[in-house]
């Protein structure tokens, strides 16, 4: 009677193993001359801020972002984003409301929380939030995961 449930046990074990077996997608890799270039060419296209592309899917966004001087205000209806800070340092105010610039100037925040981040730091702004880097030291580069 005990070897109907160790068969049917052993033949689940197999099966499980075998769906485990079945080829999956390679990693995506992308080399950082591939990022540098990117970044580049964006910073040839605009002032203050260069983007380096890595990946767009359906599902995730990622860049390499380098800013120079600070930009407006903005908040995303859509995607949560990550900034894990790699070059430099500066101002990032999060939370709070959006005040759209006078005379179309710069959006900023009001009562949002201000912080200095650096080398290191991570955010996790949800989607929805309002997000602005007010000051930035020399140059801040973070990569940026938005899903």
């Amino acid at each position: 009677m005990l070897r109907r449930p160790l068969a049917l046990l052993a033949l689940t074990c197999l099966a499980c193993t075998a769906s485990a077996q079945s080829d999956v997608a390679p990693a995506l890799y992308v080399q950082a001359a591939d990022i540098a270039q990117a970044l580049q060419r964006s910073a040839a296209e605009r002032s203050g801020m260069a983007v380096g592309t890595i990946t767009t899917t359906d599902d995730y966004r990622i860049n390499l972002i380098r800013r120079t001087t600070p930009a407006g205000a903005i908040s995303h209806a859509v995607g949560t984003e990550l900034h894990y800070i790699t070059e430099g340092a500066g101002t990032l105010v999060t939370g709070g409301t959006i005040i759209r610039g006078a005379n179309g100037g710069n959006a900023t925040i009001e009562n949002g929380v201000s912080r200095r981040v650096s080398v290191g730091d991570a955010i996790l702004i949800p989607v929805g939030t309002p997000h602005w880097y007010s000051a930035i030291e020399g140059a801040i580069s973070y990569l940026e995961v938005r899903f």
